[in-house]
């Protein structure tokens, strides 16, 4: 394996995740934060979720919560859809976009123009401090304790998703989500050691050619994130599908030289796990990650991630992103990268307008 000083950053922040949470709830909950902005959202009105690149799957998974808790409509756009599409916008909706260094350059021309010409009023929600986001939005959520130093989005991911879901819950009046995001934080800091064990183990025992992540529901945003954070820190090729969606074709990749990782849900599970057997019939190498696992499961898992955790499942989902963040890390430091400096990427990247303005853009 490469240099432990290699990723140094990028594992601290992953190993921080729990105790980030911790803070960014204590805060919001202090400041009552989650109380006055879900007074300010308009009832029956569909929330649109914003972002690029790992906010606009932090979008994916939000905008399924809100509608699993709220029962309010919802659903998740990347920006430039909505500057280049502006009609497939409902109008009117409550947008809400996430940027974690708060100068994405897409979504600070969608919170103008939503803001502007829609006379639409936004929610932001950043890791940044006094940024243009925060500016440029009516509203918006600051969690500044999940900020990085490393390029790619770890904790911040998980901690602004998290505080949305509890935004969610808010609106349901759903006090069990919110008394189970406690119980989830001090469950996860006991697990993360064990996880990141058998990740680096699965990551150091064999290669992979491809990277396949599957997921339903909430799942496949988290399945969405996955590989992107493969193909961040370890420059590999990854895929990711709803995982019935996968024998519609793309099984044809399966081989023992690929790896396919299935983030298992509860609601789905009788549909996925013939999925998970299909696959590993076919040669494919598993890992899963589930909360518990059946015979069934154990059977077709070559490598087994048991979170374990005594919370409702859509409260799983910010742990459920980490075993993919474990991966990519592992798989960039056997490649002899450095995952928190990945190629062709920086942390927050400046663009040159078209006439001669610049736009500072970062994830």
């Amino acid at each position: 394996m490469a240099s432990s000083k290699l990723g140094a950053h990028t594992i601290a922040e992953i190993l921080s995740e729990p105790q980030t949470w911790k803070q960014c709830l204590a805060e919001l909950e202090r400041s009552r934060q989650l109380e006055s902005l879900n007074d300010a959202i308009p009832r029956g009105i569909e929330c649109i979720f914003v972002g690029c690149g790992s906010s606009y799957y932090v979008s994916s998974v939000a905008a399924s919560t809100w509608a699993l808790l709220t029962g309010e409509r919802a659903h998740a756009m990347p920006a430039s859809e909505i500057l280049l599409f502006p009609r497939t916008l409902p109008n009117p909706c409550q947008p809400v976009l996430i940027s974690r260094s708060g100068f994405t350059s897409e979504v600070l021309e969608a919170a103008n123009f939503l803001e502007k010409q829609l006379q639409l009023r936004t929610i932001a929600v950043t890791c940044g401090v006094d940024t243009p986001i925060e500016r440029a939005s009516t509203h918006f959520i600051r969690l500044a304790a999940a900020d990085e130093k490393s390029t790619v989005m770890t904790r911040s991911f998980t901690s602004m998703l998290l505080a949305l879901q509890a935004l969610a819950a808010e609106r349901a009046g759903d006090q069990q989500f919110l008394n189970s995001i406690p119980r989830l934080i001090s469950q996860m800091t006991t697990r993360l050691d064990d996880i990141n064990e058998k990740i680096r183990s699965l990551v150091e025992s064999r290669s992979f050619a491809d990277y396949v992540f599957l997921g339903q529901g909430p799942f496949f945003g988290v399945a969405q994130e996955a590989t992107l954070k493969v193909a961040e820190m370890s420059c590999s090729y990854a895929q990711s599908f709803h995982t019935l969606e996968f024998r519609h074709g793309p099984k044809a990749i399966v081989t023992p030289d690929t790896l396919v990782t299935f983030f298992l849900s509860e609601t789905g599970l009788d549909s996925e796990v013939p999925v998970l057997e299909e696959i590993k019939n076919l040669g494919g190498t598993t890992l899963v990650v589930a909360n518990s696992a059946n015979a069934a499961i154990r059977r077709s898992a070559d490598c087994l991630i048991e979170l374990a955790l005594d919370v409702p499942e859509l409260a799983r989902a910010a742990a459920t992103v980490i075993p993919g963040q474990f991966l990519g890390f592992h798989t960039g430091l056997a490649k002899g990268l450095n995952p928190d400096e990945p190629r062709n990427l920086t942390r927050v990247v400046v663009l040159e307008g078209e006439n001669g303005g610049t736009h500072r853009a970062g994830t």
